[in-house]
C-alpha cells in the first residue's frame, strides 16, 4: 500500500508522538534553573471537536472519563470552547509531573476514542521572574515544540519566544520553522 500512495502522491498524517509531552517535566527544570521562569500551574489540550449527534452524546461521557483519568493524579480539569470552535480541556496542577501526566492521560484517552486526527496541541503555562506568561506549546501533527509569549493586544513577546527557543535548544524538539509558530489568541489559561 506504501508504494501505491507514494505512486498516487497521497502521504499518510505523522502519527502524534505523546510520549514527547513527558519531556516537559525536565524542560521545565531547566527554564528554573538557567532563565528563572517556573511552571504556573496550568495546562491545556486542545482538539477540533467533530460535528453531529454522534460526538455530542459521546462528548459527555468522555469528559467523564477525563475526569476519573486525571483524578488519579490529582489535578483539576475544565472542558471549554474557544471563539474559533476549538475545543479545550483545561488542567490544573501545582506539580509539574502530575500535570505532564494528566496532559499525557487526556491526550491518550481521546486518541483511545477515535479522536486522535483532531488533536491540535497540548500547552503548558509558564511565567519569569517579572511576571511575563509564555506558553511552551506541543503540536501533534508535527512533533515539536515552540514557545508562545502573548502580550496585550494580540500581540507577542518575540525577544522572550526566542530567549526560551535558546534555553530548550537541546532539552526539546523545538519547531524550526519559525512560520509555524502559531499564535494562540484566546488560550483559556491565566
Amino acid at each position: 500500500m506504501k508504494f501505491l500512495d507514494a505512486l498516487l502522491g497521497r502521504s499518510r498524517p505523522k502519527q502524534p508522538q505523546l510520549d514527547a509531552l513527558f519531556g516537559v517535566t525536565g524542560a521545565a527544570i531547566t527554564l528554573e534553573a538557567s532563565a528563572g521562569m517556573k511552571p504556573t500551574g496550568e495546562a491545556a489540550v486542545c482538539f477540533k471537536p467533530a460535528s453531529g449527534q454522534s460526538f455530542a452524546a459521546a462528548s459527555e461521557e468522555l469528559k467523564g472519563l477525563l475526569e476519573l483519568a486525571v483524578k488519579e493524579a490529582g489535578s483539576t480539569l475544565a472542558v471549554t470552547d474557544d471563539r474559533y470552535g476549538y475545543r479545550w480541556v483545561v488542567l490544573s496542577d501545582p506539580e509539574m509531573e502530575d500535570l505532564v501526566t494528566s496532559a499525557h492521560l487526556v491526550n491518550a484517552t481521546l486518541e483511545q476514542h477515535g479522536f486522535g486526527p483532531q488533536l491540535l496541541c497540548s500547552v503548558f503555562a509558564f511565567a519569569d521572574e517579572q511576571g511575563r506568561r509564555f506558553h511552551l506549546v506541543y503540536l501533534y501533527k508535527r512533533g515539536s515544540f515552540y514557545p508562545f509569549a502573548p502580550l496585550d493586544g494580540e500581540r507577542r513577546d518575540n525577544e522572550l519566544e526566542l530567549r526560551v527557543k535558546a534555553t530548550l535548544g537541546g532539552e526539546l524538539p523545538i519547531e524550526p520553522e519559525l512560520a509555524r509558530w502559531f499564535a494562540l489568541w484566546g488560550l483559556p489559561l491565566g
